[in-house]
């Protein structure tokens, strides 16, 4: 099988442009089902544009974007969800004053009639919730437990349920750990790998290196706007992504979103 073969969705020179400030210039990506794939870079390499355009926040200046190889229009949010993608932000957006099982069901409860008026089932969508929680593997006390009481690793999988309930095949963290204790953090790095087995895609912006080199299986670095560098994870190291991201060094120049230059390679 080839590379383009296992590919789901792919942006081809997407740009960006708010007047005359350049935030995404060019940039292509593609990612596959059961990878995770790492966009790292400095703040305002681009990286916040990039996932606003693939959860349809943003609509972009110029490029295309396909899904199995059809070009789409990911014109809003709803649209982004509909083709299958889901973009879990930094914030979370859970209430904190319901429960688990009513914020995966938020705007979408399942009802049933009861002398011709719908009435929420609350039972199935409990049952729900224990067949996702059981999916991802995480530990949550109960479908009824509060999130206020939730530590922040078990909000994070409260929000990725809430995501694959949707039949999401392409999840989009964006800083899910930034505000995690380290043994929360191992929490929702199993998390994302268990995505990845279950045959997910997994965009994962990230300022923590080592997380990235936790679980990403390629990694693609963006600086001012543009994509400098990308590679398998396994062809590179911490130190030489540090230095695509500051400048340092120039990064592998890819001629087609599906091409990786091998790790130590001549720039295109």
């Amino acid at each position: 099988m080839s590379a383009n073969e296992s590919i789901w969705i792919r942006a081809t020179k997407v740009s960006k442009h708010f007047g005359a400030v350049l935030a995404l210039e060019g940039v292509d990506v593609s990612v596959r089902l059961g990878e995770v794939l790492a966009c790292v870079g400095d703040n305002g390499a681009g990286k916040s544009t990039l996932v606003k355009l693939l959860s349809g926040a943003h609509s972009p200046s110029a490029g295309e974007v396909t899904i199995d190889d059809k070009p789409v229009t990911i014109e809003s949010p709803a649209k982004a969800r509909q083709l299958g993608i889901a973009t879990i932000f930094q914030e979370l957006a859970l209430v904190e004053n319901l429960s688990v099982y009513e914020n995966i069901f938020l705007g979408r409860e399942i009802v049933r009639p009861v002398l011709g008026l719908p009435i929420l089932d609350r039972k199935r969508m409990r049952d729900r919730v224990v067949q996702l929680i059981d999916e991802l593997g995480s530990h949550i006390p109960s479908p009824s437990a509060l999130v206020s009481d939730l530590s922040g690793g078990q909000r994070q999988a409260v929000a990725i349920a809430r995501a694959i309930d949707l039949e999401t095949k392409l999840i989009v963290m964006d800083e899910p750990t930034a505000s995690l204790a380290v043994a929360e953090t191992r929490k929702v790095l199993k998390l994302i790998e268990q995505l990845r087995a279950n045959g997910r895609a997994v965009l994962l912006i990230s300022h923590n290196l080592n997380d990235v080199f936790e679980v990403a299986d390629r990694i693609i670095v963006l600086r001012r706007g543009r994509k400098v560098a990308e590679c398998e994870k396994s062809q590179t190291d911490l130190e030489e992504v540090v230095s695509w991201i500051t400048g340092a060094k120039p990064g592998p120049q890819l001629n087609t979103p599906d091409y990786i230059i091998p790790h130590g390679g001549d720039q295109q």
